[in-house]
């Protein structure tokens, strides 16, 4: 479901560390409700915190640099997934979230517990469909 890069030191093959569903549910989770430019209304999204991935594979670097399923890429810094608590949100309303619905992954932040965070760059950084992380 996930592959994580670059700079870390726990892996689980090959110089990666790859997640399923099970192994990221199992990590610190995070919630938030909150609106987002993509879809109608205000959600409960779920998923494990962006800081606990980092943690899990012993990463060592300051910027995570996501990696969406058609090759769409941006940087998130750690600094701030930790300081907003940003997830890599699972579900929906409690459902999984099907490719076609943002999912399975989904770098989500608080938008509307955090009005600073409704910027364009910061919108940017909510890759949707992630299928890979690279440590820098």
């Amino acid at each position: 479901m996930l592959t994580v890069e670059g700079n870390i030191s726990r892996t689980n093959g090959d110089g990666v560390a790859r997640f399923d569903r099970d192994m990221l549910q199992e990590l610190p989770q995070g919630t938030t409700v909150t609106h987002t430019p993509w879809t109608e209304g205000a959600s409960h999204f779920e998923g494990p915190l962006l800081g606990a991935i980092y943690d899990a594979v012993g990463a060592r670097g300051d910027s995570l640099h996501v990696v969406a399923l058609n090759d769409f890429a941006a940087d998130v810094p750690l600094p701030e997934a930790r300081e907003y608590g940003v997830i890599l949100a699972m579900q929906r309303d409690g459902e999984p979230m099907p490719v076609r619905e943002y999912g399975p992954l989904f770098v989500l932040y608080p938008f509307d517990d955090h009005p600073e965070l409704q910027t364009e760059e910061v919108r940017f950084r909510s890759v949707w469909q992630v299928a890979r992380i690279v440590v820098e």
